[in-house]
């Protein structure tokens, strides 16, 4: 294969890769706390060695896959009622929960009491109070209610304060599944001492099921050009091939 050939590959691998993408948006299109993430593609200059580069015409430019940036703008809130589904009004703010591969973060405010009375998400991660341990209600506790700053009463008085953090560039975060995200070791999580905590309700994905459904339908149309392409590349060098031949 020549150059042509790998460029056209380069820009095919790509387009595989937004179309992945845009494919996972959509699947948690009503997954609590999701957040949209869109891929980023930077162009790899390449210089022809031991060949000019002939008057009008330019470096070798192919596609490069460089990261993925990822959507905050926060999701809608859903009223449920449900007196441990809590969102969080300030959209920087994370709940910690404790994981077996460690602390991990979450705007998936769909929590639970376990068999023990221990705050739990959706997956059975402990849902961490300010001082990093796992929030507890005690045994027999049935009103409960969480105020804005985080802090957990019932009827018997306060239990603790939800553990609400920030970073300085959320972009670093690394996504673990769908509703969890894993800070860097060299990035420190900052406490959020006025998180909005609102009671009652549950934050959305911020995915847009229409705009995605048309950003698949056009990257599905850019992938088939792409493999046109690939394809008429192919049967050019064939021809180019078949004419050698014939004069030899």
């Amino acid at each position: 294969m020549d150059s042509p050939g790998y460029i056209v590959l380069s820009r095919l691998v790509a387009q595989t890769r937004a179309s992945a993408v845009t494919a996972n948006n959509i699947a948690n299109a009503d997954t609590p706390g999701f957040r949209a993430a869109r891929p980023l593609f930077g162009t790899v200059l390449e210089r022809q060695m031991d060949a000019q580069v002939p008057f009008g015409g330019r470096d070798l430019a192919f596609a490069q896959d460089r990261a993925t940036w990822r959507d905050t703008m926060p999701g809608p809130l859903a009223t449920t009622g449900n007196p441990l589904d809590l969102a969080l009004a300030d959209p920087d703010g994370f709940f910690a929960v404790q994981t077996p591969r460690g602390e991990r973060f979450t705007r998936a405010g769909r929590f639970s009491l376990d068999g023990e009375g221990r705050v739990v998400d959706v997956e059975g991660n402990r849902v961490l109070n300010a001082q990093g341990q796992p929030m507890q209600v005690a045994q027999g506790d049935s009103r409960i209610e969480v105020m804005g700053d985080g802090t957990l009463r019932t009827e018997n008085g306060p239990v603790g304060r939800f553990r609400v953090v920030r970073f300085a560039d959320r972009q670093q975060l690394n996504a673990e599944g769908d509703r969890l995200f894993a800070a860097p070791e060299a990035m420190q999580a900052e406490p959020v001492e006025r998180p909005g905590v609102v009671q009652g309700a549950v934050e959305g994905s911020n995915v847009r099921p229409v705009i995605e459904i048309t950003r698949m339908t056009e990257e599905l149309r850019e992938f088939q050009f792409v493999a046109q392409m690939a394809e008429k590349e192919g049967e050019r060098l064939g021809s180019a091939v078949d004419r050698i031949l014939r004069r030899r």
